[in-house]
């Protein structure tokens, strides 16, 4: 022993793990984890490819389909954002001159009124959320069978314009 230092030899403990086990674990740990997040991606990439869809002047939006008096009524009050790929499409029965408003919702909208023969009949652009009982209307300028509503500011960006063709997919079929 030299200057006061005691040399022992360090003793494995009962409970040390080989080290070729512990990464042994770790990667198969990690490959599981790997192969989970593939598979939720996988999943997740498929939902868009099922989803009904407009398209307008070659931009997508991903829809919320509101086809019924209750769907249709709430539209979409009570949202803090919507996703610049995304909208809420109104489905009527037959093509009728139509008017939304804008009471409870919260982000400023375009308003696209759509015929029958999925052309563009009329726009409102960048119509203001309202919270009081007195809010203004935005009707069409003629009959329209459907209603677009994306983020305010995407029909101008896009040069949207009455006469424009939509293309649609994935949309439910009537009375499903």
């Amino acid at each position: 022993m030299a200057c006061g230092v005691r040399r022992t030899m360090l003793k494995p403990s009962p409970h040390h793990i080989p080290f070729h086990e512990t990464t042994y674990h770790y990667l198969m740990v990690r490959n599981a984890h790997l192969l989970l997040l593939a598979l939720l991606l996988v999943l997740l990439s498929g939902c868009e490819a099922t989803e009904p869809w407009v398209e307008v002047k070659g931009e997508r939006y991903y829809v919320e389909i509101a086809d019924t008096d209750e769907t249709r009524t709430r539209g979409l009050m009570f949202r803090d954002e919507l996703a610049n790929n995304r909208g809420m499409l109104f489905i009527f029965s037959r093509d009728e001159p139509r008017s939304f408003w804008m009471r409870n919702t919260r982000i400023p909208l375009d308003i696209i009124y759509i015929d029958s023969d999925w052309r563009v009949v009329s726009i409102v652009h960048n119509a203001r959320p309202c919270r009081t009982r007195q809010c203004p209307s935005y009707p069409s300028t003629g009959p329209a069978r459907y209603v677009l509503e994306v983020n305010a500011g995407h029909a101008q960006r896009l040069g949207l314009a009455p006469g424009d063709e939509v293309t649609v997919g994935n949309l439910p079929q009537p009375g499903n």
